[in-house]
């Protein structure tokens, strides 16, 4: 079944027999309406123990709660369920893997509701024409709906509204898009970054030679990122960035690029950076252990706050802060794309982003040395050191997206 444009249908039959008299008036039925055009403007990773404890603000919206059950989502009222596609370009990573997982225990949730199938998943590391095929597979395949987390700012968007005019809802998790009719789910990634950059430059006292170590290049949360680092960086023009590199979202990589860095700038003062790159990052700090160590910024992973504990064993000065990037935003946008699929009607005075299409998610924890002690020894106390800080909204909590 599809999300078809708004119709009523009201058909009145009065037949009238001088042998029999019997009228028959069957009901008016109600589609539910298509998601709205997103605006032309270009747009700019929750179990959580902690509220964050800087004074950013993330969203507006309620930060999402313990991943738990879906709550008390009708079944459809056709008794068909929907199939929901997935298409992910990029597996060498523990964010995409418990990405993933999420997606599976959630949507298993409304599995033994009734109201979904298994999902369809087309997940592999490939390029902006691979993924083309496999939105084009999901689309052949007949799916009510398709989460994908895009691999490129703009080369996807021909194909999702393809989907979305063949009734398909497209939402877009982790990263915003300009495609017409397409949602974003995600959190702010340009806010995101400029949370630790801020906090690196006034760590700096406003002055140093720092080097970056960005994601993909063209990887629409990259492009978000590394923006919102520039423009904070444009506040502290004694800040002087000495080179940058793509670490390409991986711990190994990240690593030698530092390691790099530390050889050929052994005067720099800091260092900024994102996901697992920055465990390899303090990784390379840790093993030049040079007589000053840069200050760098870090992930919001137990792996992470495993090499900052370590650290300031021996340094015990050492500083940093992790930001979460919650992998269970895709988790919460299929519980979004369910309500859509039943019939709920957005309300777009909830949503934000430059195109004002994005389901805004909260950042569900900033670890800094004030709470660094309580996240460490709480959330990841039975973690595996790959968890990532997370969090999954309920059911009941993505209602606040939508009209009452």
């Amino acid at each position: 079944m599809k999300y078809n444009r708004p119709f009523s249908i009201v058909m009145i039959a009065i037949l009238v027999s001088s042998m029999l008299g019997a009228c028959a008036s069957p009901a008016a039925t109600t589609a539910p309406a298509e998601p709205p055009a997103a605006a032309t403007s270009p747009v700019s990773e929750p179990t959580t123990a902690v509220e964050p404890t800087t004074a950013v603000e993330p969203t507006t919206a309620a930060v999402p709660t313990t991943a738990g059950a879906a709550g008390t989502a009708p079944v459809p009222a056709t008794g068909e369920k929907f199939t929901i596609g997935i298409s992910n370009s990029f597996i060498s990573s523990e964010y995409r893997t418990q990405m993933i997982q999420e997606l599976n225990d959630v949507n298993a949730e409304y599995m033994q509701q009734g109201i979904t199938n298994e999902l369809v998943i087309e997940s592999a590391d490939t390029d902006v024409a691979g993924q083309i095929q496999q939105l084009q597979n999901l689309i052949n395949k007949d799916v009510d709906a398709i989460l994908v987390n895009p691999g490129d700012v703009s080369g996807l968007n021909a194909t999702l509204e393809e989907a979305v005019n063949k009734g398909i809802v497209v939402l877009s998790v982790d990263q915003a898009l300009n495609a017409e009719g397409v949602y974003s789910v995600g959190i702010d990634q340009k806010e995101w970054a400029k949370t630790s950059a801020d906090w690196l430059a006034k760590k700096l006292g406003g002055k140093g030679d720092v080097v970056l170590i960005e994601g993909f290049p063209g990887h629409p949360a990259n492009v978000a990122r590394m923006s919102g680092v520039d423009e904070v960086f444009m506040n502290y023009p004694d800040i002087n960035v000495l080179a940058k590199e793509s670490g390409r979202w991986d711990e190994a990589t990240g690593q030698q690029v530092m390691s790099n860095f530390l050889a050929s700038f052994p005067n720099m003062t800091g260092y900024w950076t994102q996901d697992g790159m920055a465990i390899g990052a303090l990784q390379a700090v840790m093993a030049a252990n040079p007589a000053t160590w840069p200050q760098g910024v870090g992930e919001g992973r137990c792996q992470y706050l495993q090499l900052w504990n370590e650290a300031m064993q021996t340094k015990p000065e050492f500083d940093s802060i992790a930001v979460a990037n919650p992998p269970g935003v895709a988790a919460t946008g299929l519980r979004i794309a369910v309500n859509m699929l039943m019939g709920k009607q957005v309300d777009p005075a909830k949503l934000g982003g430059e195109a004002m299409t994005q389901f805004v998610i909260p950042i569900p924890v900033i670890v800094t040395k004030d709470n660094f002690q309580e996240v460490f020894t709480t959330t990841c106390q039975d973690k595996p050191a790959t968890y990532l800080l997370d969090g999954i909204m309920t059911d009941e909590e993505v209602q606040q997206f939508f009209q009452q």
